[in-house]
C-alpha cells in the first residue's frame, strides 16, 4: 500500500464552501467518479479542510501509477464533468504549476 498526501485551496466564499462540502457528503457523490477512483487502484481517500485550505490522504495499492490515473480520467466524460462543476469551487495553490489541482505534500516527518 502507498499513501499520497495532497493540498488545494477552496474559493473563500463561505456560500462556495458549503456547496462544495454538500458534494462531497456520501449521499450526493457521484457513483461514477467513486468508481473511478477505485478503478485506478484507490483504496481510501479522505479530505479534511481547516478555512479554504483542503487536505487530502489517499491511500492505493502498490500498483497504483498516477500517470495511468490521469489518462482514464482524461478519456472519461463523467469525470471531466464532476472536475469541471469542482473548479467552480477551486483554485490552485500559489506555488502550484500551471495546470495543477491537487498539489502533492512531501513528508517531512514520521512517528
Amino acid at each position: 500500500m502507498k499513501k499520497y498526501c495532497f493540498a488545494l485551496d477552496l474559493k473563500d466564499d463561505p456560500e462556495l464552501i458549503a456547496e462544495y462540502e454538500y458534494w462531497h457528503r456520501a449521499e450526493n457523490g457521484w457513483p461514477e467518479i467513486r468508481k473511478s477512483i477505485m478503478d485506478a487502484g484507490i483504496t481510501d481517500m479522505q479530505i479534511y479542510r481547516t478555512g479554504n485550505r483542503l487536505f487530502m490522504v489517499m491511500d492505493t495499492s502498490d500498483n497504483y501509477n498516477s500517470s495511468q490515473k490521469k489518462q482514464m480520467d482524461a478519456g472519461n466524460p463523467k469525470v471531466q464533468e464532476w472536475e469541471q462543476l469542482m473548479w467552480k469551487f477551486q483554485q490552485p495553490l500559489p506555488w502550484a504549476k500551471d495546470g495543477e489541482k491537487w498539489v502533492q505534500m512531501e513528508q517531512i516527518f514520521q512517528l
